[in-house]
């Protein structure tokens, strides 16, 4: 029940416009390394624009790593980067419809001991699709008024939900056709018997 309800208002924080997931990076020992990722994931259809802006607080001797990549067929790494402090930014579209994940670990040198106090915070800014379009910076460049900044949003957001239908239809043909195909065989194997 307890966890029902955390995820209910996670979701419900999500909706209502969430700036960005904040956390502490617990650090390891190299050879606890293949216990340490953290993953923050998030499905993103093929073509879409997606901005990650991560922001690793300051820890000492303490190397934190991250990679975003999807989970195609053939897996598509879309940053990988060792040893980052501070801000970093990294903008990109989708290459396949697919799950995007925010891989972080961080790593102590040899020498030192796995210890609470060795942690880094990390918050992580992850939008996608219309949410990763800065509209300010196209407003001054196409030198657009305040109503045709809005319209111009709404044309985003909109072109964004036809796609979004779009790929729901083509899904519910695949599995309508995958259920006939299935019922053709039941119904065949059942007048062999």
């Amino acid at each position: 029940m307890r966890r029902a309800c955390l995820i209910l208002l996670a979701g419900l924080y999500w909706s209502l416009g969430c700036a960005a997931v904040k956390f502490d990076l617990p650090a390891v020992t190299p050879d606890h390394i293949e216990h340490s990722k953290r993953c923050l994931s998030q499905y993103v259809p093929k073509d879409t624009l997606v901005f990650a802006r991560v922001n690793v607080g300051p820890g000492y001797n303490q190397r934190v790593d991250i990679e975003i990549v999807d989970d195609a067929e053939v897996p598509n790494v879309y940053t990988k980067k060792n040893g980052i402090s501070g801000e970093i930014t990294n903008a990109f579209d989708t290459r396949a419809d697919a799950e995007i994940s925010i891989c972080f670990r961080n790593t102590l040198p040899e020498g030192f001991h796995g210890s609470p106090d060795y942690s880094r915070p990390v918050e992580v800014n992850f939008n996608v699709g219309a949410e990763a379009v800065d509209f300010e910076t196209l407003a001054k460049k196409e030198k657009l008024g305040p109503l045709e900044l809005e319209l111009r949003k709404l044309e985003t957001v909109v072109k964004e939900i036809v796609s979004e239908l779009t790929y729901l239809k083509r899904r519910e043909a695949r599995m309508r056709d995958t259920n006939e195909e299935k019922r053709y065989l039941l119904y065949n194997q059942q007048m062999n018997v």
